[in-house]
């Protein structure tokens, strides 16, 4: 059953590199069918209305210039629904990797509530010309709710991923998370959107990595929480992740974001030779693996007699922040001179500084 589903997801990794279509997340033959639990769902989801806080802007202290640290995607990469700027993955991630390399960190979040693969390009532009010293994409859930077919959402992906590291920004992708542990979504529905989900996170992980990203498996990362503590871990709209939820998600991605930024040393080929899989295997495991990362090996792994290109997997990474990484309201971005020193008010507590 493994090597199918890998055979399925470098399927659709394939077809994006031809340009070949035709295959969907959620076949038409279902939607009649499922028709009725779909818009019971959406009735009891409903909608949230939002009032973004600013999350734009320096975080930490630290010598040296900062770190800019890009931000796109969707709900999950915003931070939909919470109500203070520390509280959204783009700070929480901001501020972890600021007490990792000491430096402070500036952080651009475009990323947008219901924006699917295809947006990606647009909100990288939408950043500005600026270099980013890494840049981290949570993005997949709407392309699946939409029923984007897969070759399509994956084909932007890549898209974004080449042009950002062939411009010197390394890229650490959030796979899709898997939408059947969302308790609105009744059977056999679940079963679908669970099977879309984890379709798009494996052929997510060949795409990206076959262009030079990393990617972090979600997977089901929040199910257990979610059922055990409802309350804590939904959101008010009961489908997207509350302050927790995202907490909990952000510091899956950290490791790989430091690790991007040459912030934790790199496994080298002789120390993970069990770690080293076929990418379509590697992208199976992660997808099924909440917190595995995945990264390209190098060629002196190439498995010649299948002609696949392998892959590094190590995880899976579940780490919480020490106090150092728990961000503070972001700070205006100043001269790089200086960019390190906090401006104290007369309260004694550091000057707000938006970005």
């Amino acid at each position: 059953m493994p090597m199918l589903r890998a055979a399925r997801a470098r399927r659709i990794a394939a077809a994006t590199a031809f340009g070949g279509g035709g295959l969907t997340l959620v076949g038409g033959g279902t939607v009649a069918l499922l028709y009725l639990q779909a818009r019971l769902a959406a009735n009891a989801i409903g909608t949230t209305r939002w009032n973004r806080p600013r999350a734009d802007g320096l975080y930490g202290t630290g010598e040296g210039p900062p770190l800019r640290l890009l931000m796109i995607g969707d709900s999950t990469a915003a931070g939909f629904a919470v109500t203070r700027s520390r509280e959204t993955p783009g700070a929480l991630l901001a501020a972890g990797i600021s007490a990792a390399s000491d430096r402070p960190v500036l952080l651009r979040c475009p990323a947008t509530p219901g924006a699917t693969s295809a947006d990606l390009a647009g909100q990288v532009e939408r950043a500005g010309p600026h270099h980013h010293d890494v840049a981290v994409v949570f993005i997949g859930a709407n392309d699946v709710i939409r029923r984007v077919r897969p070759n399509d959402a994956v084909a932007s992906l890549r898209e974004v991923t080449r042009d950002l590291v062939a411009a010197g920004t390394p890229v650490v992708v959030a796979t899709c998370p898997d939408l059947g542990t969302v308790r609105p979504i009744g059977w056999p529905l679940r079963s679908v959107a669970r099977r879309a989900s984890r379709q798009l996170a494996a052929a997510q992980t060949i795409a990206v990595t076959e262009a030079g990203g990393r990617t972090v498996s979600l997977s089901d990362l929040l199910a257990d929480d979610f059922r055990s503590d409802p309350l804590a871990m939904f959101g008010p709209d009961r489908f997207h992740p509350s302050a927790r939820g995202y907490a909990q998600a952000s510091f899956a991605v950290l490791p790989s974001a430091c690790a991007a930024l040459g912030l934790l040393p790199e496994l080298d080929e002789e120390e993970t030779t069990r770690g080293v899989l076929p990418v379509d295997r590697a992208a199976v495991m992660a997808a099924e693996t909440p917190g595995t990362e995945v990264t390209r090996a190098g060629d002196r792994t190439v498995d010649r007699r299948h002609g696949k290109r392998p892959a590094f997997v190590r995880g899976p990474f579940r780490l919480m922040p020490s106090s150092r990484a728990v961000p503070a309201e972001p700070r205006e971005e100043t001269d790089d001179e200086n960019v390190g020193a906090p401006r104290a008010t007369p309260g004694g507590a550091e000057e707000p500084r938006p970005g």
